[in-house]
């Protein structure tokens, strides 16, 4: 498998770590984004969005979006389990990832905070903007999971609403979000980063760190 990303972005850290925790080895090939390469020609064919991640598999098929992605590698694989047998703890895993995934992360992206820029706002603007969204998502997130056992967000073991924090987690620290009101949230981020498969995956430790 050929796993095409950039250090820094949150929805390859997420695949990082599900391949990890799976133990399966995917060569990693970079798209620099903010040198657009996720946009250039060779690469469009792989993922027409222009966006990271793409995970080629061996027979050349192409799998994009970070939740789909991890979900194939779940049913395919499927030690560890990242999603609970439980139908509704399923559905609550899958809402708090996508609450992360769908609703902050995609509202701060790269590519939105770009067209803000583009728009006439200045670096200012655009950066309160990046930090409201986390803010606001991960407070939301912080509820989310405050009724439910621990270490890791639903339970004794990490599952897809893990693989979503963590990278959520790194982001705001990078917009300087206080994290200090969700316990919850800092707790279970450090359960997961006390396990190689999270550590190994952290954006420092990428060959293309910048």
């Amino acid at each position: 498998m050929h796993l095409y990303g950039y250090y820094r972005s949150s929805a390859a850290y997420r695949v990082r770590i599900a391949l990890n925790l799976k133990r399966l080895h995917a060569t990693q090939l970079f798209r620099h984004l903010q040198k657009g390469e996720q946009r250039s020609a060779d690469y469009l064919p792989l993922n027409p969005q222009g966006l990271v991640p793409a995970l080629v598999l061996a027979d050349g098929t192409a799998l994009t979006q970070s939740l789909a992605i991890i979900e194939y590698l779940d049913e395919t694989h499927p030690e560890p389990p990242l999603l609970p047998a439980s139908p509704v703890q399923r559905a609550k895993v899958r809402a708090f990832a996508q609450a992360i995934a769908c609703e902050i992360h995609a509202v701060q992206n790269l590519k939105i905070l770009n067209r803000l820029r583009a728009l006439g706002h200045d670096n200012a603007t655009v950066t309160a903007w990046a930090h409201d969204t986390i803010a606001e998502g991960l407070a939301a997130c912080e509820v989310l999971v405050s009724a439910e056992p621990g270490p890791f967000c639903f339970g004794a073991s990490p599952s897809l609403a893990d693989l979503a924090l963590v990278p959520q987690m790194f982001n705001a620290r990078r917009f300087k979000v206080d994290l200090t009101a969700m316990p919850r949230l800092l707790a279970a981020e450090a359960a997961c980063m006390a396990m190689p498969a999270f550590a190994s995956a952290a954006p420092e430790q990428q060959p293309d760190a910048e």
